[in-house]
């Protein structure tokens, strides 16, 4: 392939998806700290309640729909779990967080967060059609780093002399990360 055309190919799969690259990393980041707060999420309200909790074994789906429903929360429950001894149950607008020894906890209400929700359901969207996109996404990815790598012909920053190093780096400090952690 021509240089010309390499480039003209990497200029243009860049300018197509800037939009989508931005917004998957945004919304990336957002995801990576979705344990320790809600960036989908604002809150509306948060009160305090009581609960009598059974035995761990006995804390099950239908549980959790029953006391969501006795809380008067409305919808289905989407996932209950104990962990690190708090009993967590979870619903479409609303979180219920208990400590499983004491039962006093809260409910927070809240409403989904204009644009940055939005911008996360494409981390979860699993629709045909979004997968295909995505596959085409990823393809054009690798498509743009190739051609990165081989728009630079001449002096010392050409891939063959300098970008091989960065681009082994890059592949290595994920592998260690995954390794050691």
């Amino acid at each position: 392939m021509k240089a010309q055309k390499i480039r003209d190919l990497h200029r243009d799969l860049g300018y197509f998806y800037l939009g989508l690259i931005v917004t998957f990393a945004f919304s990336g980041i957002l995801m990576n700290h979705r344990e320790h707060w809600h960036p989908e999420k604002i809150t509306m309200e948060s009160k305090p309640v009581e609960l009598q909790l059974p035995s761990e074994s006995e804390i099950n789906e239908k549980f959790a729909q029953k006391t969501a429903s006795d809380l008067g929360l409305e919808g289905k429950v989407r996932r209950h779990m104990i962990r690190k001894g708090t009993l967590r149950i979870q619903l479409e607008n609303a979180e219920i967080e208990v400590d499983a020894k004491t039962g006093k906890g809260e409910i927070v209400q809240f409403i989904k967060t204009p644009i940055v929700s939005q911008a996360m359901k494409l981390h979860k969207n699993t629709s045909a059609w979004w997968i295909y996109f995505s596959d085409i996404f990823g393809i054009s990815l690798i498509i743009i780093a190739i051609t990165g790598t081989l728009m630079v012909k001449h002096g010392k920053y050409t891939f063959k002399r300098y970008g091989w190093k960065l681009a082994v780096a890059g592949i290595i400090f994920p592998l260690i990360f995954l390794l050691v952690f």
